[in-house]
This record gives structure tokens, C-alpha cells and sequence, in this order.
């Protein structure tokens, strides 16, 4: 089971550049279909947001730590993420936990925690 996930968010779309924007949209898509089918990824998920002023829409990426730095440096999806670059404001690309991966990161945190001195 994956225990990482690659989060790609988006802003708005750059104005006048929202038919390019569906383009790399539907390529990140296929590329996630692909990486998935090949047994690159553990899967992934879409998710669409109302409209707000910050973050419109967002793909994760499941895998495992080394499938995750693999996807980071695959050159499809790093031409990808340029592309996005150009057409959306506030991309974020960002490593984080999921499932087993949640529990070794809060075990982490709590072994800090107890170095802390804390405050009654």
C-alpha cells in the first residue's frame, strides 16, 4: 500500500490561457493513467474545487517513497509541470504521507514533541 502521495495544486487559470490550461490538464491526466497502468504509481485522485481565491483544483499522486522521487524526475512529468507553470497561477508540487507513512511521520513529531519543554 502507498505511504507517500505527490500533491499538485493549482490557482487560476492565466487569463487568456484557459484553453491551454485544459490541454495540460487532460496530458496530466493521461500521463497519470499511464504511470498508473504501468505500476509506476499506485494510483491518483482529482479533485475540483468551487470557486475561491486560492486553490482551484488539485491531483495526488499515490505511490510509494522511491516511486514518488522516480514520477519527480520522470521528464514527461516535468515538462508537465512547466507547462503548468505557465498557465496557472500558484502551482505547488509538494511530497507528503499517507496511510502507514502518516503513522512513521507522527511517531517522528511525537519523539520531538517530547524534547520540547512544554508549557502548562
Amino acid at each position: 500500500m502507498a505511504d507517500r502521495v505527490l500533491f499538485i495544486g493549482w490557482g487560476t487559470p492565466v487569463r487568456g490561457s484557459e484553453a491551454r490550461g485544459l490541454e495540460v490538464f487532460n496530458e496530466t491526466l493521461g500521463l497519470c493513467g499511464r504511470m498508473q497502468q504501468d505500476g509506476r504509481i499506485e494510483g491518483f485522485d482529482v479533485l475540483l474545487f468551487q470557486p475561491n481565491t486560492s486553490l482551484n483544483g488539485c491531483i495526488t499522486i499515490r505511490a510509494s517513497a522511491d516511486q514518488i522521487a522516480a514520477v519527480r524526475v520522470d521528464p514527461e512529468f516535468q515538462r508537465s509541470m512547466v507547462d503548468a507553470s505557465l498557465i496557472v497561477d500558484d502551482l505547488q508540487v509538494i511530497d507528503g504521507y499517507t496511510n502507514e507513512g502518516v503513522a512513521q511521520e507522527m511517531a517522528l513529531y511525537q519523539e520531538a514533541i517530547s524534547k520540547v519543554p512544554q508549557r502548562a
